[in-house]
């Protein structure tokens, strides 16, 4: 009876220790990673608000639109990643994944997105053209103050554009969220 109670619970804390490794993703996802999605990312940092914090937004492209959350979007729909995340058309095939959201009144108050890049992508040259090609930009309804650049892990790169104060709450709270994060780019915008 001994040997078999001994069994049962090497047997026990093997499938336990076994479950709580180092997760492993997907081939071609990036390798390791903290995190599941951009979406999850960007879940987890909107989950961190205050309700005070919240505003009104919707996320996601318009065929994966959706109302008060961030939500997926289409890497391939190469306009609008350019027109709404300033995504240049040079470096949407570096993308694996990404989600987005934004502010419902005017996307220049606040646009944020969470990519997830393809192995091999250098991400110093990713965040150089985003912000090359947001900086450049001709802005219309309004000019967003600040535009910011984070990297949570390996795999992703994070991004918001819009108003100052809106972009010191979204940096803080991704910073506090996302363990290891690092700030990447945080410039004014003007025109």
């Amino acid at each position: 009876m001994k040997k078999l109670s001994f069994f049962f619970a090497a047997l026990f804390v093997s499938v336990f220790l076994y479950g709580c490794g180092g997760r492993q993703d997907a081939p071609g996802k990036g390798g390791a990673s903290a995190y599941a999605s951009p979406l999850e990312i960007l879940e987890k940092i909107v989950a961190d608000y205050s309700g005070d914090e919240l505003f009104a937004m919707y996320g996601g492209d318009q065929e994966h639109a959706v109302m008060d959350a961030p939500g997926s979007f289409s890497a391939s729909n190469t306009q609008e990643l350019d027109t709404v995340l300033g995504v240049p058309n040079s470096q949407w095939q570096q993308i694996e994944e990404t989600a987005s959201f934004v502010h419902m009144m005017n996307a220049n108050t606040f646009t944020g997105a969470a990519y997830r890049l393809k192995d091999g992508t250098n991400h110093n040259a990713f965040a150089d053209a985003v912000k090359e090609n947001l900086l450049k930009r001709q802005w219309i309804c309004g000019q967003p103050d600040t535009l910011l650049i984070l990297q949570a892990d390996k795999s992703y790169l994070l991004t918001a554009f819009g108003s100052a104060d809106l972009i010191q709450t979204f940096k803080s709270h991704a910073l506090s969220v996302l363990k290891g994060s690092t700030v990447v780019a945080e410039v004014p915008i003007t025109g």
